[in-house]
């Protein structure tokens, strides 16, 4: 499987996504540069996206610059927080739950984030989201930024589906199977072009709203 490292493999699949699709030029040219937003797999990685799933990149921030400022970012050290210092995080109920089942699949072996990361799409997104908490979209944006894998597209994503509609001036804004079809245009680069899309969103309206990761 190919894999996204760096920025010149993000280059690498714009120029392709300018090829395949001719749609595409235009957005290219107004989204600027795209970045790459890349982290190593594992624990940290996955916690933030549910951290940062669903409320505000600066609420996430917060949540997030606490849980880190309480001690090392591993499964096992998070399991050792007290009540008292998870309920200080700011997560929801849900979302704390979550994290602490995620903590204790990893620290007990029950998943390998790592070896996820490194697997086919639909087997390692089939087994993301048996965890309890991890829906599609988390398995997804986890695949792309932790595991640099280059044909993903999170079509549920809200922002991607407003972004679709105004660059290529739809009525109405797709839904997440409407633009999973759309997207089917763009492979084996799909998770370059939901990249591109995101930052056309926030070029065209100044505000980022591509996954945040740590």
């Amino acid at each position: 499987m190919t894999v996204i490292r760096n920025d010149e493999d993000v280059r690498k699949g714009i120029a392709a996504l300018a090829v395949i699709d001719s749609r595409l030029v235009p957005v290219i040219e107004a989204a600027g540069p795209v970045p790459l937003r890349l982290v190593e797999p594992g624990f940290a990685g996955l916690a933030f996206i549910v951290v940062s799933q669903m409320i505000s990149k600066a609420s996430a921030a917060a949540i997030w610059r606490r849980i880190s400022d309480a001690g090392p970012l591993t499964a096992e050290d998070y399991l050792r927080h007290p009540e008292d210092v998870i309920a200080g995080f700011g997560l929801s109920r849900a979302k704390a739950a979550t994290l602490w089942r995620l903590a204790q699949a990893v620290s007990e072996g029950h998943v390998d984030l790592e070896r996820l990361a490194q697997l086919e799409p639909a087997a390692a997104i089939a087994e993301l989201t048996a965890l309890p908490g991890i829906g599609p979209w988390t398995a997804e944006v986890y695949l792309m930024f932790c595991g640099g894998h280059p044909d993903i597209f999170p079509s549920g994503d809200v922002a991607l589906q407003a972004s679709v509609a105004g660059a290529f001036q739809l009525e109405d804004r797709p839904t997440a199977r409407e633009l999973a079809t759309i997207a089917e245009a763009w492979r084996p680069w799909r998770s370059v072009a939901a990249r591109l899309f995101w930052a056309y969103y926030s070029a065209s309206l100044r505000r980022d709203v591509a996954p945040v990761i740590p």
